[in-house]
């Protein structure tokens, strides 16, 4: 991997900026050069980074164009997929997000209903419940990192529920969303290999859970609706792990980074944790702006079907579009001093971090719940997290996040 010049250099060239450089969102510097694309090069070419040539497009509206237009700019895995790694060969496993109309409606729908407000509704009591407990287990006044105790065992338990998933096992979720979501992976010949070996044995688990749900009647649970739809019970292997992927990494990775990074936030404001104590009433405001200003994944991107244009700039059949969620989030004409964390911030729903058409993600409202739950439980119990060290970032341009957030509690 190629280390690049300080994004804040205003030396560097243009065509030498490779915001895929997975050391500007392990050291927390991507901040600078996105600013300086949005304001000089929005839709910018690079041709010669480790995931190939593609273009990066910065700016809110233009993300959004780009999204409203998936006859032009294609989801499809047969194009290499929704990141900037091509995925093929092995790693090319096709999957409902990442596949165009109508075969991306057809799939979305057997999905669907798991996360419908009646289903949301009956979700939240036990979210609550598991959130309580979990809380009241931490220790006050003793170091710990937030990311292990707190951010992963949330998500990984609200997982195994959709699933249905073996609750002694419920640990290999985390473990195949770690893997399925780190393209660096891919990288490297040795931890590719490693990476598609544990895709299979992924499969094989679940294999075994498809069949004993294949003969029992259909259930609410995502694996009993897989298998019992018409245009997913009888996927081919690769579009099985394809879809599992989807919605471990979907479910897990994205909704923990933000219930870590919240915590981030709110330590940097200090303010606005003042503010939600005061008026609990706020959480409401306060949940989609944790989700813009973390952004747990940093890009989409889409493949160019035919000659077309960005912002006016010509792009051409074939083209990787790389759409910098992490970049539209932080666009100051749609989020004026974008990287302040407002929770009162009036247009914060306009986030990116969802995705925009009809690829916006399925499971938004679950995330927002688990925030929204885990924010009133805290307040309830006076809880005030304040960052002691270092945090640690995920290492990769795909999923934003954290590994090790070190914490103390105390009571306000």
């Amino acid at each position: 991997m190629a280390t690049l010049a300080p994004a804040a250099d205003t030396n560097v060239p243009l065509e030498a900026i490779d915001v895929s450089d997975a050391l500007f969102y392990a050291t927390d510097s991507w901040r600078p050069v996105f600013a300086r694309l949005r304001q000089e090069a929005p839709v910018h070419f690079q041709p010669n980074s480790p995931f190939g040539p593609f273009w990066s497009v910065t700016r809110h509206a233009d993300i959004q164009a780009v999204e409203a237009r998936p006859d032009i700019f294609s989801s499809d895995m047969k194009y290499g997929g929704i990141t900037v790694l091509d995925q093929v060969g092995e790693i090319n496993r096709p999957q409902f997000i990442a596949a165009d109309r109508p075969y991306h409606g057809e799939q979305r729908r057997v999905i669907a209903p798991a996360f419908g407000p009646g289903e949301m509704a009956k979700m939240a009591q036990s979210i609550r419940l598991r959130t309580a407990e979990l809380l009241d287990g931490l220790p006050f006044g003793e170091e710990f990192n937030w990311v292990q105790r707190v951010s992963i065992p949330l998500t990984t338990d609200m997982l195994a529920i959709l699933f249905d998933f073996p609750w002694a096992d419920r640990h290999l979720l985390t473990f195949w969303s770690d893997i399925a979501g780190d393209i660096e992976m891919a990288l490297n010949p040795e931890t590719a290999a490693k990476s598609v070996q544990h895709g299979r044995e992924m499969l094989a688990y679940f294999d075994r859970l498809f069949a004993q749900r294949k003969a029992l009647p259909p259930t609410n649970d995502l694996i009993s609706m897989m298998v019992h739809s018409e245009s997913m019970g009888n996927m081919p292997d690769q579009e099985r792990i394809g879809n599992l992927i989807l919605l471990i990494v979907g479910g897990n990775d994205t909704t923990r980074n933000s219930m870590s990074g919240m915590v981030a936030a709110f330590d940097r404001y200090p303010e606005q944790w003042r503010k939600l104590i005061t008026e609990p009433a706020k959480i409401a405001g306060a949940v989609p702006e944790i989700i813009r200003w973390q952004t747990p994944l940093a890009h989409m991107r889409r493949t160019c079907v035919a000659d077309s244009e960005i912002a006016g700039v010509p792009v051409k059949a074939g083209d990787k579009i790389v759409m910098w969620y992490i970049s539209g989030n932080r666009d100051e004409s749609v989020f004026p001093d974008a990287e302040r964390f407002d929770i009162e911030r009036a247009n914060a729903r306009r986030h990116l971090s969802f995705g925009f058409g009809v690829h916006r993600c399925v499971g938004a409202r679950l995330a927002e719940l688990q925030i929204q739950i885990l924010l009133e439980q805290m307040l309830e119990r006076r809880m005030t997290v304040r960052v002691t060290g270092q945090p640690e970032h995920v290492v990769q341009c795909f999923v934003h996040g954290y590994t090790n957030l070190p914490v103390t509690i105390e009571r306000h």
